[in-house]
């Protein structure tokens, strides 16, 4: 079986724009969210900025702040509000036919980081105390308490799943939510990622590796993808989840469709934690077999959602592997890293970029690249500087990677698009 999917409804938190049409907004203006830290109080940090979301749980509906971590409740306002979006009544639905998938890098980092501060008193004791922890701090230790908490909101009682592959998280767990209503295991999926990695342990982490931006004076302009000046990405936060459905079925109740799922594919360098090979082989194999599923040549690609960290290795292998798989339209197709604006959320800004593609899409606009003021001599493509820039848009290639060597290559195409 290979039934058609479908993307009918789009819910988003993200840094200067809580809701999709506000992340829309945020975007296409071209403005940016990093800032210093507010979260904690990052002194003594190498990197003290980060694109924070101002997001309160109240307003979005969450009743139960106490229990949830911020990316537990971003992941539930995001599907919340994608449910909405769809139009879709799950109550009329076979709750076994309904599956839940959440991607995330690195779970509920920061409820558990909080709590073993409180059991170990703050680090002192190697032999915690359990009376001092939370209630609720087995929730934080497992991953998959956010699928639950999708799957409580949504009624579904049909497979559920946590996908964490670090920084492709998003994007693969977008694709194998896809992937079950295409083999007919689900006929609706609601599917996407949060992350919420701003806490004292996360930024230590990239601290120890100096990977993100020291630019702590000028946080606005931290985040400079493909740009010569740039010295790393900006931590973000984030969600973005997706009513994906059989395409009949949603053409059968008249629903509104952004998208539709063209292909998807995956790779693994085997190489290094951090490194890239200069030529871009292996983002470029992901291509390759996501065109190829969905049916495409590389010259019906018209937009490429750069993964675009702000990173030396990532731009210049991202470059090489879209020269690789695209030839000479290559230089043609515009191609922009929103990282630009809403930082890097890990796990989650692979569906965040995915709802950017689908809106896209749906407005017929390319989001801009901020901050690409002296390009790098070695990128040297299309990267839409500054200014979103309106576009024929039919089918648009959203590409991932992440540490560990993980590259991801998602197509979405407009409805109604023949192949």
């Amino acid at each position: 079986m290979n039934r058609r999917v479908v993307l009918t409804g789009i819910g988003v938190v993200a840094p200067g724009g809580i809701g999709t049409k506000a992340f829309w907004k945020m975007i296409t203006d071209g403005r940016t969210a990093t800032r210093a830290i507010s979260l904690f109080d990052a002194t003594g940090f190498r990197s003290r900025i980060a694109a924070e979301c101002d997001f309160d749980p109240a307003e979005a509906g969450i009743a139960d702040a106490g229990r949830l971590d911020r990316v537990a409740q971003f992941a539930v306002a995001a599907a919340a509000e994608a449910l909405a979006d769809s139009g879709l009544d799950t109550t009329a639905l076979d709750p076994a036919r309904i599956a839940s998938v959440v991607g995330s890098a690195v779970g509920c980092t920061t409820r558990l980081e909080d709590n073993y501060r409180l059991v170990s008193a703050d680090g002192r004791d190697w032999l915690v105390d359990p009376a001092r922890a939370a209630p609720f701090l087995y929730d934080y230790l497992v991953p998959s308490s956010l699928a639950r908490e999708v799957a409580w909101l949504t009624g579904a009682e049909g497979p559920a799943a946590v996908i964490s592959t670090g920084c492709t998280s998003g994007l693969d767990a977008v694709a194998h939510a896809a992937r079950l209503i295409a083999e007919g295991s689900a006929d609706v999926v609601v599917g996407g990622a949060a992350e919420a990695p701003i806490s004292p342990i996360s930024v230590a982490c990239f601290d120890a590796i100096k990977a993100t931006s020291a630019n702590n004076d000028d946080p606005e302009h931290a985040s400079r993808p493909f740009d010569d000046r740039r010295d790393g990405f900006v931590l973000g936060e984030g969600s973005a989840f997706f009513v994906l459905e059989e395409a009949g079925a949603a053409e059968r109740r008249g629903a509104h469709v952004y998208a539709e799922f063209g292909g998807y594919a995956g790779r693994g360098n085997a190489f290094h934690m951090t490194g890239l090979r200069p030529d871009g082989r292996e983002m470029s194999e992901a291509i390759d077999v996501a065109l190829r599923r969905a049916g495409l040549a590389a010259e019906d690609v018209d937009y490429v959602n750069a993964h675009g960290s702000g990173t030396r290795q990532n731009d210049r292998h991202e470059t090489a592997a879209v020269k690789r798989s695209l030839g000479a339209h290559a230089y043609r197709v515009p191609m922009s890293s929103i990282k630009s604006m809403v930082g890097h959320s890990l796990g989650a800004i692979g569906a965040i970029e995915l709802a950017a593609c689908a809106l896209a899409l749906e407005h017929q606009v390319v989001p801009p690249t901020a901050n690409l003021d002296v390009a790098d001599p070695q990128c040297d493509l299309d990267y839409v500087p500054h200014t979103a820039r309106d576009q024929r848009l039919d089918a648009v290639l959203s590409v991932g990677s992440g540490f560990g060597g993980f590259q991801s290559a998602v197509l979405l195409t407009r409805p109604g698009v023949t192949r």
